[in-house]
């Protein structure tokens, strides 16, 4: 693969050029990353969350240490990244960290990574025919994915049966649910574009806004508070001032009119004490189900006469992105609330909003003027309109007589 000359060094050697910053975690090195810079990782089948935050933090390459397609599932986020331009090295080896400093400058160049000249690494350097190659070999193998995932379905749903077959253990929330429509917000794939959609509709209908996680940050930013807030433990664990990665931020929860905080089982969520410092008491809802599926079980538990999803698992491809255990309670919760459950952008298509008054207004306006029109065109029309004219005198006379 060759770049454009626009990612020639100052020396003018081809190739890109930038600042490394490295991190086994890739959650973790987006803090640090800054446009133009260059991302070491270590990450198995690249997901196309942490590939969307990669583009947004303006990342102008990728290199890690795994492969960015495994070929286990069809993972997206080698793919996200090829069409945004961003160039992919992968299965250089976990060497790098040793071999590569963080800050160093390095070059990246038809499959080698330089720091001072020197090849330190070499791997597969990908361009997009590459990426979808190795997606379509990876589809092949989706069976076995399949199978694992309707043994953990199964062991889903013989745990938390309670919950799913009989609606218990929700918490009862002072938000009002029953009888309204719910909005649950998670920053995941493709929040922004959702959120845009859905602006006349939270205007007319105002429905109740429960973000999960990051989810309130996204709401926040989009001109929004939320009602309810969802707050897991990657939420908390991660979670940071600016609401980086899921984390959500102090001012996200500060600004909810309620917080509800997931856990597990046992009661534990990691991280929970920042809720304390922050002066929050929220109700606790325990499940071993992911946060965005414990958001719609408390909205259907709580009579939500519709869900709408904004930014969650949509397509097969998405619920096997992500690679975690709790897919198999977000397969089931779907099953669960299906009939209420509508994705954003099908929102637009099945709402065109509300009749204002101003639009009943004009057309009652535009519909007396043609009829004035057409009685006008008469005889008895004229006749009318000779004898409005004649009274219209009248009064501007009488008038002018009363002024003199």
């Amino acid at each position: 693969m060759r770049f454009p000359s626009r990612h020639k060094g100052r020396t003018g050697q081809p190739g890109i050029v930038g600042t490394a910053r490295l991190d086994r975690r890739t959650h973790t090195l987006l803090r640090r990353l800054r446009p133009g810079d260059i991302a070491v990782i270590d990450h198995l089948d690249l997901d196309r969350h942490n590939a969307e935050a990669l583009v947004e933090r303006g990342a102008v390459a990728v290199v890690n240490a795994s492969p960015f397609i495994s070929g286990r599932y069809p993972n997206l986020g080698p793919e996200l990244l090829t069409r945004s331009g961003v160039a992919l090295l992968d299965n250089v080896g976990t060497g790098v960290f040793s071999k590569v400093g963080d800050g160093a400058t390095v070059r990246l160049h038809d499959g080698h990574l330089f720091v001072n000249g020197e090849a330190v690494v070499s791997g597969r350097q990908l361009d997009a025919g590459d990426v979808r190659a190795l997606m379509d070999e990876a589809r092949s193998g989706l069976s076995t994915q399949l199978e694992s995932f309707t043994h953990n379905t199964t062991e889903f749903l013989r745990r938390e049966q309670d919950l799913l077959l009989h609606g218990q253990g929700a918490p009862v929330t002072r938000t009002r649910i029953e009888g309204r429509p719910v909005v649950i917000v998670v920053r995941g794939y493709d929040y922004r574009e959702d959120l845009k959609r859905l602006r006349r509709y939270i205007r007319e209908q105002r429905p109740v806004l429960i973000a999960v996680d990051a989810g309130a940050d996204a709401l926040l930013a989009a001109g929004h508070r939320p009602d309810l807030v969802v707050v897991g433990e990657s939420g908390l664990a991660q979670g940071s001032r600016d609401g980086e990665s899921s984390g959500v931020s102090e001012k996200a929860l500060r600004n909810a009119r309620e917080v509800v905080l997931h856990t597990d089982r046992a009661g534990r969520a990691v991280g929970s004490e920042r809720l304390e410092r922050l002066g929050l008491h929220p109700q606790v809802f325990s499940a071993a189900a992911a946060s965005e599926d414990v958001a719609m079980l408390l909205a259907d538990q709580a009579g939500a006469s519709l869900i709408v999803s904004v930014g969650t698992h949509a397509t097969l491809d998405e619920f096997l992105d992500r690679q975690r255990a709790g897919l198999a309670s977000t397969f089931l919760t779907r099953l669960r609330v299906g009939p209420k459950l509508v994705d954003a952008k099908g929102v637009p298509a099945l709402y065109s909003g509300r009749v204002r008054l101003w639009q009943l207004l004009v057309i009652l306006l535009a519909g007396i003027v043609a009829l004035l029109a057409a009685v006008g065109a008469t005889p008895v029309g004229q006749d009318w309109w000779t004898s409005v004219q004649a009274a219209f005198d009248d009064f501007v006379a009488w008038s002018q007589g009363l002024v003199s």
